[in-house]
């Protein structure tokens, strides 16, 4: 059972050459049937391991270096069927908005990206 959805945008700074860059990831927690709670990260579409270990840490686009990154804002996204939320129904035939199937994809890191060489925020 998906009991979270949310879009998370993660810092990194590399140690190397200390670039700063952003991306948006899709995170979606999951509850297992043995009462155990999973979080599963994607980037532009594709499943990818969590950006908050060295595992999932994406290259620097300058030295390609790996450094884990770090949350700097996020948004929930609400589950279906909270009580009064508005909801439209979806015709049968398939024909509602049948133009988000062919809309660009709104990509991870299509937002302002941190200033170059400027200092990493403290961490709180």
């Amino acid at each position: 059972m998906i009991t979270e959805l949310a879009v998370e945008r993660v810092e990194f700074t590399c140690g190397s050459c200390w670039h700063r860059w952003s991306a948006d990831y899709d995170v979606q927690r999951h509850l297992d049937g043995q009462g155990q709670e999973w979080e599963y990260f994607s980037r532009d579409n594709a499943a990818v391991a969590s950006p908050y270990t060295p595992e999932g840490a994406p290259p620097c686009p300058y030295c390609g270096r790996h450094w884990v990154g770090r949350l700097t804002a996020r948004r929930p996204v609400p589950l279906a069927g909270e009580p009064g939320a508005p909801r439209s129904r979806v015709p049968a035939e398939g024909t509602h908005r049948p133009e988000r199937h062919a809309a660009p994809l709104l990509e991870s890191a299509g937002h302002p990206q941190p200033a170059p060489g400027a200092a990493p925020e403290p961490s709180a």
